[in-house]
This record gives C-alpha cells, sequence and structure tokens, in this order.
C-alpha cells in the first residue's frame, strides 16, 4: 500500500489523493499530539485507521518522541493496544 511517513504525519495515497491520514504536529520537544484521523468513505471498514495508528506508532518509536491524544479515535486505538503505551506522555 502506497503509505507516505513525514516527520508529523502519515498518509495513505492513491493518484495523488491522500484518502488516508492520521496527523501528530509537535507540542513540545519530543511531544506530538495525535489530533487528526481522517479515512476516506471509499477506504473505511478496512483497517486503514489501524494501520495508519501501527505506522504512526513505529515512527515515534523510531524517533524517540511521546504522544497526546486529542484524537478519538487514537485514544480508542491506543487502549487496544496497551503494549504502546509506553509511547504516551
Amino acid at each position: 500500500m502506497p503509505f507516505e511517513t513525514q516527520p508529523n504525519s502519515v498518509r495513505y495515497l492513491e493518484d495523488g489523493q491522500t484518502l488516508a491520514e492520521v496527523t501528530f504536529p509537535p507540542l513540545e520537544g519530543a511531544v506530538v499530539n495525535v489530533d487528526h484521523t481522517y479515512v476516506s468513505d471509499a477506504l473505511r471498514g478496512r483497517g486503514m485507521a489501524a494501520q495508519l495508528m501501527e505506522r504512526t506508532a513505529a515512527e515515534l518509536r523510531r524517533t524517540g518522541r511521546r504522544a497526546v491524544l486529542t484524537c478519538t479515535y487514537a485514544r480508542r486505538w491506543w487502549s487496544q493496544h496497551p503494549d504502546q503505551a509506553d509511547l504516551l506522555k
């Protein structure tokens, strides 16, 4: 799948269009705010949001950052993945 990881977002692209995305802008120091998850109607029900969160967790781990969660989907995903709790501030 054509995912693109940037310093503060993970996106899923098809034909140059963003069809799914999670954003995590910096707050302070090595802390980001996972504040938004979007999945287009065409991709809903396929586990795309979970894949975005998995890639976000991997990016945070790779870069040594921690997260505050203001996105409701991110809160639910993290509550279901206690093995990733060390990434939360």
